[in-house]
């Protein structure tokens, strides 16, 4: 078990943990979050034994084994395989041993490599470096030969083949697409043991954590079930907080008015004394901050053409390689596009074609007059003049526009006071990936093209992002690892693979079934196979195929059931809500019974509302299942 017990935690001058005491029991998945800066790094860096508490304790079984996620990009002459296996600590000492045993000593190593599992070691490595979207020959080339972001997955790797007790995983899926999260995500849900997990992925987190540990304030508050519960929760523990900081507000403010009034007067001064007393006395309710720090939306386009692109038997590529081959893509205003599909197969390759970054190799290619692209790319950030302000990047799209406007712009992506006056060189990954989407967001883009534009976004930004998306009246298309964004936002999924790209016939959880079929496929590929293989092959085949077919005839119900779905969410929300103002008494004061009728009111209506669509979703929903099972 971990112990943490009344720990504080610094950083310089700013406390990260005051007074921090909780237990993580053995085996639990534990999701850290909180906004950027607050301490879970650090956290993570004092149980690694890299920092240590200001006061209190901490404490961890001593023979426990660590795996984290190394962070210093590595550069080795070792191939992949090789660099996945030093993961495997135990394995690498035996393997050392062996090398230079004799007689009945060598019969005891072997003995004890065969009792970890270690004459496998090399097949586990395998699987987990073409998990994490390596290919099959690409696991011998040398460490070397990958780039910064695929080093990292080796890293990833090295610690996934770590016979560990405890886990810590640091935004694991920063460096990874969406088939690698999926793989991970299922690779997690079997792990075996403790693990502690930061990320700003929701739907990752919901589907792996069995509990949060949220830092806000200074403080560490621990909250059972997985992302979605916790945010229920913590919604209703604000309201209640936010009632009782108001009502706490007036009573001292009540109380001050009167010691302010009466304090000089003789016959007052001990009751006002008294008062005084009580003030100091009362403890102080923090207003909960339950808006997020981002709040910003999308200006309608200055003109929306009836088409805005139309691409008929594109191929597109570099130089003399063609990547993608007969595309036929029409964009119109109000599309909702997402780009999935294998890592490597094109998607940004597309993305960058339809930005004007690539010239087509064949085919034709029809733009509007008034086309007007807003792109977003990783590279967009190295782009940035880093001796500029945010407000002089800003100044230079719009010379007319007044400061303070500028500045009110910017705030709404958090950039307040002083900041908005430095220069960008010292900002984080998050705060110069913020201001490129502001920019962008600023020129009033048509269509918008966004290629992983929640790198380095934490949650609150990538709600931000998301219900400004959801508001947009262009069109877009994204490539996102963020499933929670791409089923917000898009109504519609192409499937980049194999030099092609066409609708894809389902929905995120079938591309991940999809992806796991591919998955099992690719591992049996170079394994032999008989005949009664080949025919259950085959078999399978057909089921898939008729499966695809009947997700194809029921897609108009699937997407009215997806629609109704978001309605109730909606509605629960506003349904949540007012059963917060009707739970507060002060909402029961006679200044406001005007308006208690017409909350009472709104809540008949709601509850009226919410009881049609769900009686609409079940019944369609009941139709959805019996026709998918027929």
């Amino acid at each position: 078990m971990i112990v943490f017990s009344d720990l504080s935690l610094r950083r310089g001058p700013k406390a990260l943990l005051e007074s921090a005491s909780f237990s993580i029991h053995p085996g639990q998945k534990l999701g850290l979050t909180g906004a950027n800066g607050v301490g879970k790094s650090s956290l993570f860096a004092l149980i690694r034994g890299e920092l240590g508490q200001d006061s209190g304790s901490f404490s961890m079984p001593p023979a426990w084994v660590i795996a984290h996620v190394k962070q210093e990009t590595p550069s080795s002459p070792q191939t992949a395989l090789e660099y996945a296996l030093q993961g495997d600590g135990e394995y690498v000492r035996l393997q050392a041993q062996i090398a230079e045993a004799e007689g009945a000593r060598l019969g005891e190593l072997h003995a004890r490599l065969d009792a970890i599992d270690g004459y496998t070691a090399e097949s586990r490595a395998a699987t987990l470096l073409h998990g994490l979207g390596f290919k099959p020959e690409e696991i011998q080339h040398p460490v070397t030969s990958f780039s910064g972001g695929w080093r990292m997955r080796l890293n990833l790797a090295q610690a996934l083949m770590c016979r560990s007790d405890l886990l810590l995983l640091d935004e694991p899926t920063n460096h990874l697409d969406l088939d690698a999260v999926i793989w991970l995500q299922d690779w997690l849900k079997s792990y075996r043991g403790t693990l502690l997990l930061i990320s700003h992925d929701r739907e990752f987190l919901d589907a792996i954590c069995t509990q949060i540990a949220h830092i806000e304030q200074a403080r560490l508050t621990l909250y059972g079930g997985n992302y979605s519960t916790f945010e229920i929760t913590r919604a209703e523990k604000l309201a209640q907080q936010q009632s009782a900081y108001e009502k706490q507000k007036r009573e001292r403010e009540h109380m001050q008015r009167y010691v302010d009034r009466f304090r000089a007067q003789a016959t007052k001064a001990r009751q006002a004394q008294s008062r005084l007393k009580a003030l100091e006395r009362m403890e102080v309710i923090a207003p909960a901050h339950v808006d997020s720090p981002f709040s910003f939306q999308f200006r309608d386009p200055e003109k929306m053409p009836d088409r805005l692109l139309n691409m008929v038997g594109v191929s597109v590529g570099y130089g003399q390689t063609t990547i993608l081959t007969q595309v036929r893509l029409q964009i119109l205003p109000g599309e909702r596009i997402g780009l999935i599909g294998p890592n490597g197969a094109g998607k940004s390759t597309l993305i960058k074609f339809l930005a004007g970054h690539l010239p087509a190799q064949a085919g034709e290619c029809w733009q509007a007059q008034d086309l007007k692209i807003g792109y977003f790319a990783q590279h967009q950030l190295e782009q940035l003049k880093v001796d500029q302000s945010p407000l002089q990047h800003l100044r230079q799209l719009d010379k007319q526009a007044r400061e303070q406007d500028l500045r009110n712009y910017l705030g709404g992506f958090a950039f307040h006071g002083e900041r908005v006056d430095e220069a960008v060189a010292p900002f984080s990954g998050g705060e110069k990936a913020r201001l490129a989407l502001a920019l962008l967001i600023y020129q009033r883009p048509n269509l918008l093209l966004l290629d992983e534009p929640t790198n380095h976004l934490d949650l609150d930004m990538r709600l931000a992002l998301s219900m400004a998306l959801q508001a947009f009246t262009g069109a877009m298309v994204i490539v996102s690892h963020d499933r929670h964004m791409l089923k917000t936002v898009t109504d519609q999924l192409i499937l980049v693979d194999n030099g092609q790209a066409t609708e894809f016939d389902g929905d995120l959880e079938d591309y991940a079934g999809w992806l796991q079929q591919r998955f099992r496929a690719e591992e049996m590929a170079s394994k032999p196979t008989d005949t009664t293989t080949a025919h259950s092959a085959a078999g399978r085949k057909d089921q898939r195929r008729e499966s695809a077919e009947k997700r194809k005839q029921l897609q108009p119900l699937k997407r009215k059931l997806d629609q109704l779905e978001q309605e109730m969410t909606q509605i629960n929300q506003q349904k949540a809500k007012l059963d917060a103002v009707l739970a507060d008494p002060d909402t029961y004061n006679e200044a406001n019974k005007t308006q208690l009728k017409q909350w009472l009111l709104d809540k008949t209506a709601v509850e009226a509302k919410l009881a049609t669509v769900e009686l609409e979703w079940m019944t369609l929903s009941e139709e959805y299942e019996t026709a998918l099972a027929a």
